[in-house]
């Protein structure tokens, strides 16, 4: 992770958030945890950075705030999540099925579950580093866990 290319803080839109499960909420304390741990976030043609990035769901788009480290904005990306809605579906299926089974299903069955869910998590990645590309750089790693993010703004309703 380079100096200057990366994330040092994420927030989420308290609005756009409802009340997760526990599971939900471990979730994406993970996700901003191993996400400000380690990262690759750049702006083209942009010599800043670190940065601090504030999403929120605002007229069912993605709001992206890219600020400075200390809080100042630097651009804010709208990105449409309709090409994202059939892979939120689909892991919100998933993730409810693989949260009962963690309970009661056997390590076979949960592991076999847990193969889709990283599967779409994957998907997710490499289409959400599509609709950045031009916008913002990341890497995979910083994919899969900003659609964790995203996917959390979709809990509330």
């Amino acid at each position: 992770m380079s100096e200057r290319n990366h994330l040092v803080a994420v927030t989420l839109d308290e609005a756009s958030l409802g009340r997760g499960s526990a599971d939900q909420e471990h979730e994406r304390a993970v996700a901003i945890y191993d996400l400000i741990e380690r990262n690759h976030f750049a702006l083209p043609d942009f010599d800043g950075g670190p940065y601090a990035v504030h999403l929120a769901l605002v007229e069912r788009r993605l709001a992206f705030e890219v600020k400075s480290a200390d809080g100042a904005p630097i651009v804010t990306h709208h990105l449409s999540l309709t090409p994202l809605k059939r892979i939120i579906k689909d892991y919100e299926m998933v993730c409810d099925s693989y949260y009962a089974a963690i309970r009661t299903a056997t390590p076979s069955q949960i592991e076999a579950i847990d193969m889709g869910r990283r599967g779409l998590h994957d998907e997710a990645a490499v289409l959400l580093v599509e609709r950045l590309a031009n916008k913002v750089e990341i890497d995979n790693e910083t994919a899969r866990r900003l659609f964790t993010l995203i996917y959390a703004l979709h809990w509330k309703g």
